[in-house]
């Protein structure tokens, strides 16, 4: 995590930083297990970010639905 932690340090205040995760923020701590890096690491992210929690079904899911041949059909 030194490693990510520096990269984050440098860019703080000077670059945008894109993360993405299907985990909720709220079980990270129990993801990362040591509750002192995990406090670390959420500073960093949720500190002046803005924060899009998406609901519903998965677009993989949908598109899937669509694409599927249906019974009956050759493909």
């Amino acid at each position: 995590m030194t490693c990510w932690s520096a990269s984050t340090d440098d860019r703080y205040g000077q670059r945008s930083t894109l993360v993405t995760s299907q985990m909720p923020v709220d079980n990270w701590h129990e993801l990362i297990g040591d509750p002192t890096l995990a406090d670390a690491i959420l500073d960093r992210l949720v500190h002046n970010a803005y924060r899009i929690n998406l609901k519903g079904e998965s677009m993989r899911k949908q598109t899937k639905k669509l694409t599927t041949p249906g019974p009956g059909t050759s493909d």
